[in-house]
């Protein structure tokens, strides 16, 4: 037997932030016993894959086929500790997600470490938002960029990113200063897993591709036709683990 309750929880915008810094930093690190660290998932592409492209379509491909899975982030959910209670589901999305596109990023051969590329990957979250996002900040979209301009993006702009990102997040769990998620629950107890919207994860890989691989800002629009038709092929057991 099974019901449904409301789960609201309390968040701002800051807090928002805080709780991608704290995912981020695990993502960095990995999750003992659970993920490794980003690093050693991106090498592990880069080495069957003959360029940065490829490895970078092949991650995508196969998170977005995981993530469809019912039970996918079952795995994590209890297992994220974070300084702001935010509901079990919720971290662990935004670790999945997150993960990826610090993935695709490393590929590119962008820093990981540093402040702005880990301001664009929270602006990767946004999905199709991100060109307004970053509009918002005055940052070109639909042009090429340079690594170079990128690490050079000031820290007040990363700042106004971060806020809106934080916003958006909001927007999209729920409304305005409430993270209002609906969970199903098993009355006798246990525990419950759950997919990840393909169409979602679609988007924000697209959104990675394009910032890391391509070095393109993404522009209005780019994205309205990739929230459907997401790869739905079976997972090849000989393609890299998680």
């Amino acid at each position: 037997m099974w019901m449904e309750i409301t789960v609201k929880q309390k968040l701002d915008e800051k807090q928002m932030v805080t709780v991608l810094d704290e995912l981020y930093g695990k993502v960095l690190k990995g999750i003992p016993k659970v993920s490794k660290p980003v690093d050693a998932l991106a090498n592990d592409y880069l080495v069957k894959n003959n360029s940065p492209e490829k490895a970078a379509k092949e991650l995508t491909k196969y998170q977005i086929a995981k993530c469809g899975t019912s039970g996918f982030i079952t795995g994590l959910d209890g297992i994220i500790t974070l300084p702001v209670a935010i509901p079990a589901n919720v971290s662990s999305v935004l670790y999945v997600h997150l993960r990826m596109v610090a993935a695709i990023a490393y590929m590119g051969d962008f820093d990981i470490q540093s402040d702005q590329v880990q301001t664009l990957a929270y602006a990767c979250l946004t999905g199709s938002a991100i060109a307004d996002v970053l509009k918002q900040t005055g940052i070109k979209v639909g042009e090429k960029i340079a690594i170079s301009a990128i690490n050079k993006v000031p820290g007040k702009v990363l700042t106004s990113i971060n806020q809106k990102v934080g916003f958006r997040l909001i927007t999209k769990f729920g409304t305005k200063g409430a993270v209002n998620l609906v969970k199903l629950v098993p009355v006798a107890g246990g525990i419950i897993g759950g997919a990840i919207d393909i169409g979602s994860t679609n988007i924000i890989a697209r959104n990675a591709y394009n910032i890391f691989i391509k070095k393109e800002m993404p522009s209005d629009g780019q994205n309205e036709s990739t929230s459907k038709n997401a790869p739905s092929k079976e997972i090849d057991p000989s393609s890299p683990e998680e």
